[in-house]
């Protein structure tokens, strides 16, 4: 045991050291490029609307601005991390910073929040290709970085580990720990003899079964577990990679040298929901949340896993699992804050906004860091300003439905900008002024009400300040 520890005491040591030269070096990654691809989008449709018009050389300045100016400002536009503080850097985001006197500058000690999202990108056999976009949230700043490279993983891996742990969720956490290069993760596989996913994919009904999770090793010493710590990681690094067949045959070979370990079988289980996901297999996914449940029994008194358990119950909609975990975690440990959080999130979906409050305020009373405690203030306060104002209360009702209807316009409006493209084509090419009249008309007045909705999307997704109706 000793040997393992001084090993893990190495390990934290050569990791912070790899942190440290990854700060040193200035982290930066670069920004997603939709809003660059629509404004070059648009930027040819008016162009071809003004050579129609028969305006050529306004066509050309905006042309050239769609196809040289917006890809040079993208080109330029990245999120670069100091150590300190992450900034936006490029002329547009300074620009709009000066119009709506926003801030593209968040410290570290200002972050309240980190979520990432996985996306299935592609699928393949066992494999699925995930696109993770990871979002940093500091009063009214956003930062959102998306994955596609090495310049991801090492913002991920510079960034996470200098944050508290309280502000990240479940899947920021899993990236900070296991993420990792996807070709040296499948040498480590060929290493470990972990067969390919095209041989496995014949061992699909074992996970639907489960049939051989009793089969496991009658005793089991350090050795074990030590082996066992490296393939829970090696197949934590599969899963996040995207190789879902892989680190499921690694995690069945983990759990048979121990079977006990209450973390193994709950990221056993998250790695078996998301290969249920990928599969559309409802009988895998069943299996999933029974693997989730035995790791809840097998929590004890870890009141961390029992967080990430209710976290990952709330997630995939077991509100009312996640509610009982969380109540556990909070009986056990007072000081759980994740578990609080989760609380004022399920009383939300109820309604519940009394019970909102009350967790929300406890949170801030426990709260380990300023942002933290920044951040629950200003959640008790919203929500105790719905509870008291009813005018407020009608004010956000009205806003948030305005959203949702303009949600739904901006669809609406697209696919209507996409219907007349036909329509010129066929004007254009049949010599038909009429049709072709109709078809830019109705495309070009789409385009501008489907930016004019977007503009009016991102100024009111702000909250109305709490003392508006003073």
């Amino acid at each position: 045991m000793a040997d393992i520890a001084s090993s893990n005491r190495a390990e934290i040591s050569a990791s912070s050291e790899n942190v440290s030269e990854l700060i040193n070096e200035s982290v930066s990654v670069r920004v997603s490029p939709n809003s660059y691809l629509a404004g070059s989008f648009l930027a040819t449709f008016f162009s071809g609307l003004l050579v129609y018009l028969h305006h050529d050389l306004a066509a050309l300045i905006v042309f050239l601005s769609g196809w040289i100016v917006i890809p040079l400002a993208f080109w330029r536009d990245r999120i670069v991390f100091d150590g300190q503080r992450l900034i936006r850097t490029g002329p547009l985001p300074a620009i709009w910073s000066k119009i709506n006197r926003s801030e593209h500058v968040l410290d570290l000690d200002d972050v309240e929040q980190v979520e990432t999202q996985a996306l299935r990108a592609l699928k393949r056999g066992g494999s699925v290709f995930y696109r993770y976009r990871t979002t940093i949230a500091g009063g009214s700043v956003n930062m959102v970085v998306a994955s596609g490279g090495e310049s991801y993983r090492r913002m991920v891996k510079s960034l996470l580990p200098c944050l508290n742990e309280s502000l990240l969720d479940n899947r920021s956490i899993e990236l900070r720990d296991y993420m990792s290069e996807p070709k040296e993760t499948l040498l480590k596989a060929e290493f470990a003899k972990v067969p390919s996913t095209e041989v496995l994919e014949q061992t699909i009904q074992d996970f639907e079964t489960l049939r051989n999770e009793k089969k496991s090793k009658p005793d089991f010493g350090d050795e074990d577990i030590e082996k066992a710590d490296y393939l829970r990681t090696l197949a934590n690094e599969l899963r996040l990679s995207g190789y879902l067949l892989q680190a499921l045959e690694v995690f069945r070979r983990a759990l048979f040298l121990n079977p006990r370990d209450g973390w193994l079988l709950f990221e056993f289980a998250r790695c078996l929901h998301s290969f249920a996901g990928a599969e559309k297999n409802s009988r895998i996914e069943k299996r999933a949340l029974a693997v989730m449940r035995l790791a809840e029994k097998r929590a004890g008194n870890d009141t961390s896993l029992l967080e990430r358990l209710g976290e990952s119950y709330f997630q995939y909609g077991d509100w009312e699992r996640a509610s009982l975990v969380f109540k556990r975690t909070i009986a056990k440990a007072e000081t759980s804050f994740r578990s609080l959080r989760g609380m004022a999130e399920i009383s939300l979906r109820e309604g519940k906004i009394a019970h909102v409050i009350h967790h929300f305020s406890s949170a801030n009373r426990i709260a380990e860091i300023p942002s933290l405690r920044r951040w629950t203030q200003a959640e008790t306060d919203y929500f105790s300003k719905l509870n008291d104002d009813e005018d407020y209360l009608d004010m956000e009702v009205s806003r948030v439905n305005l959203l949702d209807s303009l949600e739904r316009a901006k669809r609406t409006a697209l696919r209507i900008s996409l219907l007349g493209l036909p329509a010129i084509l066929i004007g254009v090419v049949g010599d038909v002024s009429l049709v072709s009249n109709i078809g830019w008309a109705v495309s070009a007045t789409s385009l501008v009400i489907w930016t004019g909705i977007i503009i009016s999307r991102n100024i009111l997704s702000e909250r109305i300040p709490v003392d508006a109706t003073e």
